[in-house]
């Protein structure tokens, strides 16, 4: 599970567009209405911190955990007053327990492995307050096997430096996989000197039954099952679908 190496120099611009104020406003709403009396939140794969951020602006007590070290000094840098820990989400144990576990931008699908899946959710319920919540989103198998990943190309700039992604993925539909294969040319502008890193994410698309038996195996209920951020019904065209789920 080694990813995020050289891609986490590039990670804040890379994802410059996403909009974290109106995420942590989506899933603010999904604990007020499932578990309004919520105070404390974990966010698992917290990358650079700007989902535990937003959701400290909101009165949350938050903290982040992330197994990359150079996304957390990242994190440490920008946001100084809240806690983050390193650690991997398949055997952390950080000693206490929340109101809330969140997991976002399909960090679920970063377990390939069914001992993967296994020991993260068994993790995640031993941090999760007795009627607390677990919310995650992952890819949805319906909708990659429907839609199927295609080349994309994303061109991006600050101050300093160009930057072209590439983006090439293989789908391995007999072990509901996809190897997504990243290229990056970074160009810097003053220079003009290149380089060229590349990196390959392993995931693994989902589908309802298995999410809800592992849900089940760790004494958790399915709650909820819905379109990332629209709420709407998953369908074969929803690739990010959010899973909320109620520990018993």
């Amino acid at each position: 599970m080694s990813v995020f190496g050289a891609y986490s120099t590039y990670y804040n611009l890379l994802y410059q567009d996403k909009n974290y104020p109106e995420e942590a406003n989506y899933i603010s709403g999904l604990i007020k209405k499932y578990h309004p009396q919520s105070k404390s939140v974990l966010d698992l794969g917290c990358g650079t911190g700007k989902h535990v951020a937003e959701l400290a602006k909101l009165g949350y007590k938050v903290t982040g955990l992330d197994r990359s070290e150079e996304m957390l000094k990242e994190a440490n840098s920008q946001y100084p007053k809240i806690d983050f820990t390193l650690g991997d989400i398949r055997t952390f144990n950080i000693g206490q327990s929340f109101d809330v576990v969140t997991s976002l931008f399909h960090v679920i699908s970063y377990l390939p492995k069914n001992s993967d899946q296994e020991n993260t959710f068994k993790s995640i319920a031993k941090h999760v307050k007795k009627g607390g919540l677990f919310i995650f989103d992952a890819w949805y198998g319906p909708a990659v096997l429907n839609l199927k990943p295609t080349v994309r190309i994303k061109l991006l700039e600050d101050e300093k430096n160009k930057v072209i992604r590439t983006v090439e993925s293989e789908l391995d539909s007999m072990r509901n996989l996809v190897k997504v294969n990243y290229k990056i040319l970074v160009i810097d502008k003053k220079t003009k000197k290149t380089q060229e890193l590349q990196e390959t994410h392993i995931m693994r698309y989902v589908f309802t039954p298995e999410v809800e038996r592992l849900l089940n195996l760790y004494g958790f209920k399915l709650l909820d099952s819905h379109e990332w951020l629209t709420q709407k019904k998953p369908s074969l065209e929803t690739w990010g679908v959010t899973f909320i789920a109620q520990k018993s």
